[in-house]
């Protein structure tokens, strides 16, 4: 076994780069992790510094993981090589592509009907020692992806005094590119969200900055990790049977997904303007322009159907030939 030896002119330029990118803004809570990973590599590879050659076998050893989370590790890395090429002239600068083009991974679309199911699953799910909440928790976190659009981090990171106007509002806290925003519950979200509420300070302290869903500690509430929320929905997917044509189960993130393409068949059906609503869609889902809530659209039956129904009132006699 070879010895630990101590790499410190990589080491030195990893915590330059991750105090570079925290003082413009960024968590880079990840990144760091994946870097320090790295860093260990070469420390037992052979104690130098990082070169082509401990590279390509640290890039081996991540053969198993999805290409497109091998590419943006790759990325990460050339990142930092290019930021410490600034200071050392000499130092290794990975290629610029690892793996081909990304690939774009279909979000499955979970329609209304499968969320009750998950819904009435998950309100006979029975409280365990570790987690007195288990069914309550559950359901709720089902409610507020499905109806809010949350993203799985700022899920897990509320907090009792982030629910505002008696549960009619959330406050969302420094999310991603650490913007916060504010966003009005629907009725039947809000309703939940106070009965969860009612139920949660039976068993727990409502003290302000404990988390709103949380499961059972010696030391009181703890928060659910991202993994442990994962592992809640996905194990509602897999109960509820919820799969695409190709038999793939759905990722949490294809709620968010979901949200915003049943925003725009709402839309449709209330006889609403589609295209001057889209800024609000990417104001509630914490998008700076609507170019990357235009990401979530996707070109669903429903929304094909809708959309021709509209085109063919206001223009189906254009093309028929009639006077206007």
């Amino acid at each position: 076994m070879k010895p630990s030896i101590p790499s410190a002119p990589l080491e030195r330029a990893i915590t330059r780069f991750l105090i570079h990118k925290r003082a413009l803004g960024r968590r880079y809570r990840g990144e760091g992790f994946l870097l320090r990973r790295l860093c260990h590599h070469v420390r037992n590879e052979d104690g130098g510094d990082l070169d082509a050659d401990n590279f390509q076998r640290w890039c081996t050893e991540l053969q198993g993981h999805h290409p497109n989370t091998r590419r943006t590790w790759h990325q990460i890395v050339r990142r930092f090589c290019l930021y410490r090429r600034r200071s050392e002239p000499n130092c290794f600068i990975p290629s610029e592509l690892l793996g081909g083009p990304r690939l774009y991974i279909t979000p499955i679309i979970v329609e209304p009907n499968e969320i009750v199911r998950m819904l009435v699953i998950a309100s006979d799910l029975g409280p365990t020692p570790r987690s007195p909440l288990r069914g309550p928790v559950a359901r709720l976190a089902v409610v507020l992806l499905y109806t809010v659009g949350l993203r799985l981090g700022e899920l897990v990171r509320l907090c009792v005094s982030d629910v505002e106007d008696n549960g009619r509002v959330l406050r969302i806290r420094d999310s991603k590119f650490h913007k916060s925003r504010l966003v009005p519950l629907s009725r039947s979200a809000s309703s939940e969200l106070r009965v969860y509420l009612r139920r949660r300070g039976r068993i727990f302290s409502p003290a302000p900055q404990s988390p709103l869903l949380c499961t059972h500690r010696r030391s009181g509430p703890r928060a659910y990790s991202l993994s442990g929320m994962w592992d809640v929905i996905h194990r509602l997917f897999n109960a509820a049977g919820i799969r695409d044509s190709h038999g793939r189960s759905p990722r949490v993130h294809d709620l968010r997904h979901s949200f915003a393409i049943q925003a725009l068949i709402r839309w449709y059906r209330m006889g609403a303007d589609v295209q001057s609503n889209l800024p609000k869609l990417a104001l509630f889902m914490g998008h700076v322009s609507i170019e990357s809530s235009a990401y979530y659209l996707r070109w669903v039956p429903t929304l094909r159907d809708l959309a021709s129904k509209r085109f063919e009132g206001r223009f189906g006699r254009l093309i028929a030939g009639g006077v206007p």
